[in-house]
């Protein structure tokens, strides 16, 4: 699995107000649908998942719209490292949408536009939004399909597009629903005890997982998960507040006042260790020997931890990311015990 990492970046509302998203399209939750409607995306969501847990390319493949078919060697890959996590469990539809963006039109020069859906939950304030960039004009679905499989429960999402009355897939967004065996809410709520604790650091990283574990796919967003970012916002560390980038840096001083800029933070499941480790995006202008960039990334580790002595106890460990322009990524990981 690749290691997640996510830039600090602090709330939602600017990524949603983005320049050239016209007027929303048309969304039907699945209690407003038609049984038709909903049977149809239900039973076509359910087939693809039965096809990646079998690692059936070529099935799927079959069934892709044409235009995203073109390029499948990624979604293939994508297929055979998921197959080997969901074999076994027994998928079931969680939940469905319809995403009517038929009303879209092409830019004058051919161009894709993006779409925006606003949908209601039960008539309620609660709302689940999609905000899908580049999408052709036509009828999509979306469904979320939950695989249980022990202690280890991965979610399934499709979007699917109809063509000659048939559902075909768009999209596959497979991510599981645990890490170090939490999940998603288990990190919410540690997130806040850790709050009331004075722990900022290990809070906001905990929200951050949350957030990993709570989301289906980043074009979605929902009131729920709005209450979660609006948690970590507040919960943030002061040196957060602004963001940190590579314009930006986190920096921190080692031994002897060496200088670490730390471009991103995150956290990573990737180890299947009992806690999730800490990730960190080491700026450097060079990544040199072997040698010297392990020992750079574990000064850097050590810096880290003796600025914020919080995050040894609730993380297995820390990868850092050593990165230069034009070069490749020197990554190491360290256990907590092992970092001095």
């Amino acid at each position: 699995m690749a290691p997640r990492t996510m830039k600090i970046t602090i709330g939602f509302a600017a990524a949603i107000l983005l320049a050239g998203v016209g007027v929303a399209e048309v969304c039907t939750t699945q209690s407003q649908m038609t049984s038709a409607d909903r049977s149809a995306l239900a039973s076509a969501a359910l087939g693809l998942a039965v096809k990646v847990q079998a690692n059936d390319v070529s099935g799927l493949r079959a069934a892709t719209g044409t235009e995203y078919a073109k390029d499948f060697a990624g979604i293939g890959n994508v297929v055979g490292s998921t197959a080997a996590q969901v074999k076994g469990g027994t998928p079931s539809v969680e939940q469905v949408y319809l995403l009517d963006a038929s009303q879209l039109k092409r830019g004058a020069d051919g161009s894709v536009p993006d779409a925006q859906f606003f949908c209601s939950l039960n008539k309620s304030t609660a709302e689940t939004d999609f905000l899908i960039p580049g999408l052709v004009p036509g009828r999509y679905g979306f469904a979320i399909v939950d695989v249980p499989n022990g202690s280890s429960p991965w979610r399934l999402s499709f979007l699917l597009r109809q063509e000659q009355g048939q559902w075909e897939m768009a999209g596959f967004y497979p991510k599981a629903l645990t890490a170090a065996g939490h999940d998603g809410l288990w990190y919410w709520t540690q997130a806040r005890t850790m709050t009331t604790q004075k722990q900022p650091w290990d809070a906001w990283l905990y929200y951050v997982e949350a957030e990993n574990l709570l989301l289906p796919t980043n074009f979605i967003q929902s009131s729920h998960l709005e209450k979660l970012k609006a948690e970590a916002s507040a919960a943030a560390p002061p040196q957060l507040s602004d963001g940190v980038s590579p314009e930006a840096p986190l920096v921190v001083k080692g031994a002897n006042g060496v200088e670490y800029h730390f471009t991103g933070l995150g956290v990573d499941d990737s180890l299947a260790k009992d806690k999730i480790d800490v990730i960190a995006h080491l700026k450097v202008e060079q990544i040199g020997d072997a040698a010297a960039a392990q020992k750079r990334n574990a000064d850097a580790m050590a810096a880290l931890l003796t600025a914020y002595p919080e995050m040894r106890k609730p993380f297995h460990g820390v990868w850092m990311f050593a990165e230069a322009p034009g070069q490749n990524t020197f990554a190491t990981e360290q256990a907590m015990s092992d970092i001095r």
